[in-house]
């Protein structure tokens, strides 16, 4: 059976203190490797806190600080970990997912929403690619919080000769207490509407700017069923399965891909 085990992360953040969140997220994890898990998430900017100093605290690929250790622990876990950090390049600052797999190889993804209610639009650049990864038979689209408000940048979107373009979504946040709410439907929205499991994680605690979260991580099923759903607000490292079959089998089941209404996206076009 092709299963991917994946673990969700949900852990309170250090502010703009990236070698203590890593210190910190090295001692959650413990021994969690490659004979536990297939995939490590972590939440957005988990080195810094969801900070708009991206002159100060961003740094180039190269010399990342964050990115380094998150592609030493895939290695060393043996096992893929993900998660969002600040990075500059070509004098652009992203907030950059980085996929990072054990054998030293890596993906990355430049948030395409930014959340201008806290200026974050004024601080980032705008990433312009949707990205998709392989793991253990499943093909995940890659997101980054803000971005889960936003349909159709999510929506499947198969070619000519597809039913679907991925078999998993992903999506690592900082998002606020207050609007918990919108963070736990919108997660089994996207699940309901293409037909496909949901990773959300979030963080928790309090951040400099006096911001509550309250962590809500979930995976979501692909009928939109919780998975797993621990109590809101505290840490918690989770492992949940993923049936490839099981999928296959509900899609064929209840083909509603049949009626999807297909389109492609123009880079630029409503922006």
């Amino acid at each position: 059976m092709s299963e991917l085990r994946t673990t969700l992360v949900q852990c309170d953040l250090r502010w703009e203190d990236p070698d203590a969140n890593c210190r910190m997220l090295e001692d959650t994890l413990g021994d969690l490797g490659a004979d536990d898990t297939d995939l490590i998430v972590l939440p957005e900017m988990f080195a810094t806190g969801f900070t708009m100093n991206s002159r100060e605290m961003a740094e180039p690929m190269a010399t990342s600080t964050a990115v380094a250790w998150l592609q030493a622990q895939a290695r060393q876990r043996g096992c893929v970990l993900t998660g969002s950090v600040a990075v500059v390049e070509n004098g652009n600052y992203y907030n950059r997912l980085v996929w990072a797999r054990p054998d030293g190889s890596r993906a990355t993804y430049d948030k395409r929403h930014l959340f201008r209610m806290a200026g974050e639009h004024e601080r980032y650049a705008m990433g312009h690619e949707r990205v998709i990864v392989e793991l253990k038979g499943f093909r995940i689209l890659l997101s980054v919080c803000y971005d889960l408000r936003f349909p159709v940048w999510l929506r499947q979107q198969p070619g000519p000769d597809e039913h679907f373009e991925y078999d998993l979504l992903l999506c690592v946040a900082n998002w606020p207490a207050p609007r918990r709410h919108p963070w736990r439907i919108l997660l089994q929205a996207r699940a309901i509407e293409n037909l496909c499991p949901v990773i959300g994680v979030n963080r928790v605690g309090e951040d400099a700017k006096g911001l509550a979260y309250a962590g809500d991580s979930m995976l979501v099923d692909f009928k939109g069923e919780a998975m797993l759903d621990e109590p809101p607000d505290q840490p918690f490292v989770r492992t949940g399965r993923l049936s490839r079959e099981a999928l296959d089998a509900f899609r064929e089941k209840f083909p509603a891909w049949r009626d999807a209404d297909h389109f492609s996206l123009a880079d630029g076009v409503g922006y």
